[in-house]
């Protein structure tokens, strides 16, 4: 069983300190450290989430260092919510400490519903950033055509019922975007994936396993 380490803090935010909690190992086995960014804090998201937490834990069995954090105006972070203006400025300060504390080593940004929307534009903008992941991305909502300009490795997980991007309209966008990219569709499942949450856990893994073995593992910091 892989150890964890938990170390609960606050990083210092532009709008003032931001809740965080990091998950180490005694030894990482991959060349990379891993982001996880939550849904909307107006209705309910904080770095706890289900989903946040069930991507997370995928992750950090590959012995990957994971943080997490909240947005501002969430949990114990100061400020207020800025519809997601201010809050990528929040994530790149979050990705500035990992900068900082792992130095040299690719960062891996994942994020579920608003989380995706917000922390997708700043990863794809961000050199320290070679791999992305977007949990229920909500295609409906929000505008994320900053992606069809992004060719950093991409996986998206979508539930088929998803209220905020169905199958049929995650399908219709993931098409648009440049490789390396990969769609998976979680049968029967809601935006929260409830009931299904493994199924994400699962799809994470088997898209690890893949960039690590693959032609990409040099440029996503997956070679061991």
């Amino acid at each position: 069983m892989l150890q964890v380490f938990h170390r609960s803090f606050f990083l210092e935010g532009p709008a003032g300190r931001l809740e965080a909690m990091l998950w180490t190992t005694p030894a990482a086995s991959l060349n990379l450290v891993a982001l996880v960014c939550h849904p909307h804090p107006l209705f309910g998201g904080t770095l706890h989430n289900k989903v946040v937490y069930q991507a997370a834990k995928a992750l950090h069995r590959k012995g990957i260092p994971v943080l997490r954090f909240n947005f501002r105006g969430a949990g114990l972070s100061e400020g207020e919510h800025d519809r997601g203006s201010g809050e990528q400025q929040d994530v790149r300060t979050a990705l500035d400490y990992l900068a900082k504390e792992f130095p040299g080593r690719a960062i891996l940004l994942a994020g579920f519903s608003f989380g995706s929307w917000v922390g997708l534009r700043v990863g794809c903008e961000d050199d320290r950033v070679t791999a992305l992941i977007g949990v229920g991305i909500p295609v409906n909502k929000y505008d994320l055509s900053y992606l069809t300009d992004c060719a950093k490795p991409k996986l998206f997980i979508q539930g088929e019922n998803d209220e905020f991007g169905p199958r049929a309209d995650a399908e219709a966008f993931v098409s648009t975007l440049p490789e390396p990219k990969r769609l998976v569709v979680v049968g029967g499942a809601d935006h929260f994936f409830v009931g299904k949450l493994d199924q994400v856990g699962a799809a994470i893994d088997q898209w690890m396993e893949e960039l690590r073995s693959g032609s990409s593992t040099v440029q996503t910091g997956l070679a061991p």
